[in-house]
């Protein structure tokens, strides 16, 4: 099969994905065949100025080692990290070159040094980095293409000049194609009762006119909001819903619902 044809197919199969987890399996191989083997991906809708915001409302997505996850998020290092920190202020593509440059000529800080320092232990060493364009900004994507081991950055540099621009292009479509899918909360997620009142309570509704469209007295419809609430980690009910909304937990494909109750509660 042809390069191109090899790339047709894939953003076929990336366009027909009905879940962010079947896109990013399909996105791993594909990078994987262009020397990236590792990957994390970030996306947030309620990011304050030049920072991430908080992790609980971001979409992570990562096949590293969990103990360099473990480090990186769990230690919160990526608040510190070059190249995160420069997804976070900037937008298009960068080279891991950039931040070993910064290094080089004394403009990183200790805690900068200290983190490229353990990237290097842990086999994180050549890469690039892509931010992502937004239209609010409250929004930011990004994602770090990390080098199998043993490449160099210099090796990188190589594919990059032969493949980037295709490699950058099929990175900007996944990116696209996952702001368009639910976001999966496998810790606490919403159920279809819990959508359906956040929808109605979207759409004007009252408690007591949803209590009478679903059937269930005002109790119920306010224990369904109480649990949204806690779900998405929302202050309030409006904020429930925003963050619905952003996180496109409304109108979902029929195949990705939980599966209903058999009872009215």
């Amino acid at each position: 099969m042809s390069d191109n044809a090899s790339v047709l197919k894939f953003v076929a199969s990336i366009l027909e994905c009905r879940s962010i987890e079947a896109v990013w399996e399909l996105h791993v191989k594909k990078m994987d065949s262009y020397g990236f083997d590792r990957l994390i991906y970030g996306a947030t809708r309620f990011r304050t100025h030049g920072e991430f915001g908080d992790l609980a409302d971001a979409v992570i997505l990562t096949n590293h080692d969990k103990d360099y996850i473990d480090l990186f998020l769990g230690k919160e290092l990526y608040i510190n990290a070059p190249m995160a920190v420069w997804a976070a202020n900037n937008t298009g593509v960068c080279s891991w070159q950039w931040a070993l440059d910064r290094r080089k000529n004394g403009k990183s800080s200790d805690t900068e040094n200290s983190i490229l320092d353990l990237n290097a232990s842990m086999g994180v060493r050549a890469g690039y980095s892509i931010s992502f364009d937004s239209i609010s900004d409250r929004s930011k994507s990004a994602i770090g293409l990390c080098a199998r081991r043993g490449l160099t950055q210099d090796e990188v540099e190589s594919i990059w000049q032969k493949q980037g621009d295709e490699i950058a292009q099929i990175n900007n479509l996944v990116n696209l194609k996952i702001s368009t899918l639910p976001i999966s909360r496998q810790s606490n997620p919403l159920t279809d009762r819990q959508r359906e009142v956040l929808q109605w309570v979207a759409d004007g509704k009252t408690l007591q006119d949803i209590a009478t469209i679903m059937q269930l007295n005002q109790a119920t419809i306010q224990k369904h909001l109480r649990l949204a609430r806690v779900n998405l980690n929302a202050e309030t009910t409006a904020q429930a819903v925003l963050k619905a909304s952003l996180q496109n937990q409304f109108f979902i494909f029929e195949g990705l619902r939980t599966p209903k109750p058999s009872h009215r509660s």
